[in-house]
């Protein structure tokens, strides 16, 4: 008999809560692949990518890795900048990608964290989606409490997500981050019993 691990989709818009919903699946015991933390290794120092991205992008990088705002602008407004950034970027987080899967092979459940889950097609490796949704309101107010981030900024990322609604139109699971957490908490808990993974609370 083969062993068959059931892969989750985590998913969400920016200011949305997934990356803490993402540590409460981790609490609970289910192993998790964090897309942007696979990102800033292979951009960190001596990472991976930092080559192939310096040869695209002339300057954007250094022996402390890429220098966010120096690829930011570069990318920034230009579709053709950002694919070809994604073209370096994308398959190789996909090769973390499976050995993550390989490294957790008997796990019952693990869940993929992927914050642009659905713009990539990620989606069709999952057996399932669970999307993290909160209001609009409070979306922006937590996105603009970072430091750094402006109006124009927000609209900007905003521009590259597939809208929230259609998100939790198509998730087969949908988790409120507008409440508590001790009630996100609950949802999370409740997901994994149902799915017949991690330890437990």
């Amino acid at each position: 008999m083969t062993f068959v691990t059931f892969r989750l989709g985590l998913t969400g818009s920016i200011g949305m809560g997934k990356s803490t919903v993402a540590t409460m699946f981790r609490d609970c015991g289910v192993p998790v692949f964090d897309a942007d933390a696979a990102v800033r290794a292979l951009q960190g120092p001596g990472g991976a990518l930092l080559p192939a991205i310096e040869a695209a992008f002339p300057g954007t990088t250094d022996p402390a890795g890429i220098d966010r705002p120096l690829l930011r602008a570069a990318v920034f407004g230009d579709d053709n900048a950002r694919r070809r950034l994604e073209a370096i970027v994308h398959p190789a987080v996909a090769a973390m990608r499976q050995d993550f899967l390989a490294d957790h092979a008997t796990a019952p459940l693990v869940v993929l964290d992927i914050p642009l889950l659905y713009e990539t097609g990620g989606d069709s490796t999952c057996d399932a989606v669970a999307v993290v949704s909160a209001a609009p309101e409070i979306q922006r107010a937590r996105v603009l409490a970072r430091r750094g981030m402006t109006e124009s900024m927000f609209a900007a990322i905003l521009a590259t997500q597939m809208p929230d609604a259609e998100k939790r139109a198509r998730a087969q699971h949908v988790i409120d981050t507008g409440t508590t957490l001790d009630a996100t908490r609950a949802q999370v808990v409740a997901l994994i019993a149902c799915l017949g993974g991690g330890e437990g609370g």
